[in-house]
């Protein structure tokens, strides 16, 4: 069975956490968390199957931080998770290149994961 790379990117402490506990869990995911953005535009490679980002972090946005990831490696596969959800964020990010978006609060991690299936068997 593949064991799946995935990055978090988020500023917050509780959320890196607690998704990445989740996903640890078990034997399918490892799971390298990052608390800023630039950070993370710099070491997200081509090794990573997927991305969960937030889209409200105050050293870079979301938007700004996909754009830069996909410059890198247009099949990046990312997932945007957004506490403000406005369809304009939205929208701009399915344009931008992100597969799907996530509410928070979560309606349960179950769902979260069921996304992050969804992205890695496209």
């Amino acid at each position: 069975m593949k064991k799946y790379k995935i990055a978090i990117v988020d500023d917050e402490s509780e959320i890196l956490n607690l998704l990445k506990n989740f996903f640890q869990r078990g034997d399918k995911y490892t799971v390298t968390t990052f608390s800023n953005p630039v950070l993370a535009v710099e070491s997200i490679d081509k090794s990573y199957d997927a991305v969960i980002m937030d889209i409200m972090m105050p050293q870079m946005n979301g938007l700004d931080a996909l754009e830069k990831i996909l410059k890198k490696n247009s099949n990046q596969k990312v997932i945007m998770m957004t506490a403000y959800s406005t369809l304009d964020k939205v929208l701009k990010s399915h344009k931008q290149g992100a597969i799907h978006y996530i509410m928070k609060p979560f309606d349960s991690l179950a769902s979260v994961e069921k996304k992050l299936t969804e992205i890695l068997s496209l």
